[in-house]
C-alpha cells in the first residue's frame, strides 16, 4: 500500500505541477482494490450515437419489478434478445429466466456492476433498482442504501464508460408545497419521503453529471403505473392494481386511500413506450433532462365506478392508511408534460374506460368476469 501511496502522490505531483503552466483537473472516483481510478474532468464523455444496423447493449437493474420485466420485452423485439440483459438479486421466474438473457447484479456491489458492464460491452443502462414510498418510509436505512448510494455507483459507472443512462423518477418526487394541478416540470419539489427525496436526488445529480461530465442522463417522472403482469409492489398508488385482482378473486376491495384522492396514473404500455421514445430521441431534441409523462387523473371513487361496468356485484370499502394518504396528498393531482409532448412528441394511447377494459381483457378468464359478461 505505501508503494501505492508513493506512486499516486508523485503522479499528482507530476499532473498538478507548474511545469508546463496547464494543469490537469481531475475528479476523484472510488477506489477498486489498490489502483486508484481517476476521471479527467474533460474526459468527454458523450452519447452513444448507432448505426441503423447496429443496436445498443441494455442492462436492466432491479429488473423482476414491476417495469422491468415489460420494459425487457419490449426491447428486445426492438433490438434483438440477446442484446437485453435483466438483472436483479431476487431469483427470475421460469418463464422470465428462459425469455431472454438474466444475471444477478446487486447494485450496492460496485465492483460487481462495474464487471458486468465492461463484459457485456453495455451501452444503454436503465436503473430501476428502488425502494418504493410506503415500503422506504417503513426502512428508512435500507432505502437510502439502495436509493441513493446505488444510484451513485450507477453514475459512476455510466459516465466512466459512455454509457446511454435512464434513471426513472415519479410523482413522489413533489412535495405539499409544489403545485398540485397543474404540476409543471420546473417547481418547488420538497418531498417528504425518503423515497421522494431520492428521486429528487437522482434528478439532480443526473443533470449535474450530464453538464459536469457530458454523460447522456434521461429521467421521466412516472404518475402511477397500472399493469396486469405484476402484483401490487408497496407503492401508495398500487390500490389501482389491486382492485383488479380482489375484483376477481373476491368481488370485495378495500381501498387504503379516500375515495376523492387524485392522482395522475399511466397504463403500462403508455410507460414504456416513452421510457424508449425518450431514449431514442435525439440529443439536440431533448431542452431538459427530467420530463413528467402523463395519461390520465382519476380517484378511487372513479376507478372504482369503471371496474364496476365489468364487475357490477363488486363491493368497495375504504379503511384509509394514514401513511399512504398523507403521502398521496403531498403529491401532484395532475402532470403537466406539454414539455414532452412538444420536444419528443409524447402522446399516450390509453384513457380510464380503455385502461380498464385493458386491465381485465389481460385477467380475465376468471370466472367472475366470464359470469359478469
Amino acid at each position: 500500500m505505501s508503494m501505492v501511496k508513493n506512486v499516486s502522490r508523485a503522479v499528482s505531483q507530476l499532473l498538478h505541477g507548474s511545469g508546463c503552466g496547464c494543469g490537469v483537473s481531475i475528479v476523484p472516483v472510488r477506489r477498486i482494490g489498490v489502483s486508484p481510478r481517476q476521471v479527467a474532468s474533460d474526459a468527454g464523455f458523450h452519447s452513444v450515437t448507432f448505426a441503423e444496423s447496429d443496436h445498443p447493449r441494455v442492462l436492466i437493474t432491479g429488473g423482476l419489478g414491476q417495469l422491468g420485466v415489460g420494459l425487457a420485452k419490449l426491447l428486445r423485439k426492438r433490438f434483438g434478445k440477446n442484446n437485453v440483459i435483466l438483472s436483479d438479486i431476487r431469483k427470475p421466474a421460469d418463464h422470465v429466466f428462459y425469455s431472454g438473457p438474466f444475471i444477478y447484479a446487486d447494485i450496492l456491489d460496485y465492483k460487481n456492476l462495474r464487471e458486468i458492464v465492461v463484459n457485456n460491452r453495455i451501452t444503454w443502462l436503465f436503473h430501476y433498482s428502488a425502494l418504493l414510498s410506503a415500503v422506504g418510509e417503513a426502512n428508512v436505512p435500507l432505502a437510502r442504501a439502495v436509493n441513493i448510494t446505488g444510484l451513485h455507483n450507477v453514475l459512476d459507472i455510466a459516465a466512466e464508460h459512455n454509457l446511454r443512462l435512464f434513471v426513472p423518477s415519479t410523482i413522489g418526487a413533489f412535495g405539499p408545497t409544489s403545485p398540485r394541478n397543474p404540476t409543471p416540470d420546473l417547481c418547488i419539489q420538497r418531498p417528504r419521503t425518503i423515497y421522494g427525496v431520492s428521486k429528487v436526488h437522482a434528478e439532480l445529480m443526473g443533470e449535474y453529471y450530464h453538464y459536469r461530465y457530458g454523460l447522456d442522463f434521461r429521467c421521466l417522472r412516472y404518475p402511477g403505473i397500472i399493469s396486469a403482469d405484476s402484483q401490487p409492489g408497496g407503492g401508495t398508488t398500487d390500490y389501482a392494481v389491486q382492485i383488479f385482482h380482489d375484483a376477481i378473486k373476491t368481488g370485495k376491495f378495500q381501498c387504503n386511500l379516500k375515495p376523492d384522492t387524485r392522482l395522475p396514473m399511466m397504463y403500462i404500455d403508455d410507460c414504456l413506450k416513452a421510457t424508449l421514445e425518450v431514449m431514442e430521441a435525439p440529443t439536440e431534441a431533448l431542452s431538459m433532462r427530467t420530463y413528467n409523462i402523463s395519461a390520465m387523473s382519476f380517484t378511487p371513487e372513479e376507478l372504482a365506478q369503471e371496474v364496476q361496468k365489468h364487475v357490477p356485484e363488486l363491493q368497495v370499502t375504504y379503511n384509509v392508511d394514514k401513511v399512504r394518504q398523507a403521502i398521496a396528498d403531498s403529491w401532484p393531482m395532475n402532470f403537466d408534460d406539454r414539455n414532452a409532448r412538444r420536444d419528443w412528441g409524447w402522446k399516450h394511447d390509453y384513457d380510464l374506460p380503455e385502461l380498464v377494459s385493458t386491465m381485465f381483457s389481460f385477467l380475465g378468464s376468471d370466472s367472475r368476469i366470464a359470469q359478469a359478461n
